[in-house]
């Protein structure tokens, strides 16, 4: 498979197969993402892949808390407080083409909220990987994690699976870290639903949209 073709192929995920991953598949994939480059060679990268009955006791932990509202807050933050155009309308685009797929009314709040906390449950995958950094590290190592994280994606295509990078597993750090057993002053960025695709499924049918080059590109000659 071309990189290219991966690139292409690669979609956030939201339905997943009850099919296990083998452990040496995940080995694989991480061998191999770990070339990613970062500043002076830092690999600031701290990976938890949590499956089996420990995914089920911290995704059940996980929605008794969004269940109970008791949020906790992320360790950075990824989204702006102030929401601009195009930003804000792309958001809105992403939300609407979401939702359209599942068939859910913007007026029913439940079904909404139901498909928020599959966030939580990594929409089902059979793995769930979490993503620590070093508090020590700066806005430089960020930029190195996200090229890690796309080195997974794309491996995860070349080995027939498929991955959501998901924000909303950061929204219960301590939780988490206590869970897992991890430093409490490690920053946790997020995790990724890992697994196979469940390809009827219509949530995985719909696509978002993609800036043309021309919008965001000035050449200079």
């Amino acid at each position: 498979m071309q990189v290219s073709q991966a690139i292409q192929q690669r979609h956030s995920t939201r339905a997943f197969l009850n099919k296990p991953v083998a452990t040496t598949t995940i080995e694989q994939i991480l061998d191999v993402a770990r070339f990613a480059p970062s500043g002076v060679n830092m690999q600031p990268w701290q990976v938890a892949v949590v499956t089996g009955e420990r995914k089920i006791q911290l995704q059940e932990a996980m929605l008794a808390a969004f269940a109970k509202g008791e949020k906790e807050p992320m360790d950075y933050a990824y989204y702006p407080s102030t929401w601009v155009n195009p930003y804000k309308r792309r958001r809105g685009e992403t939300g609407s083409l979401l939702y359209n797929a599942l068939q859910i009314e913007r007026e029913d709040k439940q079904r909404r909220l139901d498909q928020w906390a599959a966030n939580y449950r990594a929409f089902d995958a059979p793995v769930m990987l979490l993503f620590f950094i070093d508090p020590t590290l700066e806005t430089g190592s960020y930029m190195d994690y996200g090229m890690f994280w796309q080195n997974i994606m794309l491996l995860a295509v070349e080995h027939g699976l498929a991955t959501c990078p998901q924000g909303a597993l950061a929204e219960f750090p301590k939780l988490i870290k206590t869970t897992l057993g991890y430093d409490e002053n490690l920053i946790l960025l997020g995790g990724m639903a890992l697994g196979f695709e469940d390809t009827l499924a219509p949530v995985n049918q719909y696509r978002t949209p993609r800036a043309e080059v021309a919008e965001f590109t000035q050449f200079f000659n």
